[in-house]
C-alpha cells in the first residue's frame, strides 16, 4: 500500500492491515490507528502530531522522530531506536518500550504508568513533568 505522502489527517484507520505499507511524508495528524497492523510500515518524516497508535502493532515499523501528543498506550515498541525522539506529552501507558533507545528523546510530560522498561536507555532523556 503506496500512500506516501497523501494527507490523512482525522481517518479512522482503526484495525486496518497496513502490513509493510508506504506512509513516508504522511500527513497523519489526530489519525486513529488503533489496533491496526503496521508491521513494517514506513512512516519516516509523517507528520504524526496527537495520532492513535493505541494496541497497534508497530513491529519494524520506521517510526517519525515527531510523536509529540501521540497516544501509543498499550503499543509495542520493544527494542526500537527512538533516540532524540520527540514524544513530549505523549501517552504511553502500557507501551512495551523493552530495549527501546530512548537516549536524549524528549519525554516532557509523558504518561508512563504502566510502561515496561527492563533495559531501555533513558540517557540523556528529558523525563520532566513526566508520570
Amino acid at each position: 500500500m503506496k500512500l506516501s505522502g497523501h494527507d490523512l489527517s482525522g481517518a479512522d484507520l482503526s484495525n486496518a492491515n497496513m502490513n509493510n505499507a508506504s506512509l513516508e511524508g504522511a500527513n497523519l495528524s489526530s489519525v486513529n490507528m488503533t489496533g491496526a497492523n503496521l508491521r513494517g510500515a514506513d512512516l519516516t518524516a509523517a507528520t504524526a502530531a496527537k495520532v492513535i497508535f493505541v494496541k497497534a502493532d508497530l513491529t519494524s515499523a520506521k517510526l517519525p522522530q515527531a510523536l509529540a501528543g501521540a497516544n501509543l498506550a498499550g503499543a509495542n515498541l520493544a527494542g526500537r531506536d527512538l533516540s532524540g525522539a520527540n514524544l513530549q506529552h505523549a501517552d504511553l501507558r502500557n507501551a512495551d518500550l523493552r530495549g527501546t533507545n530512548l537516549t536524549s528523546a524528549s519525554l516532557t510530560g509523558c504518561n508512563l504508568s504502566g510502561v515496561m522498561l527492563q533495559g531501555t536507555s533513558l540517557h540523556g532523556a528529558d523525563l520532566s513533568d513526566a508520570d
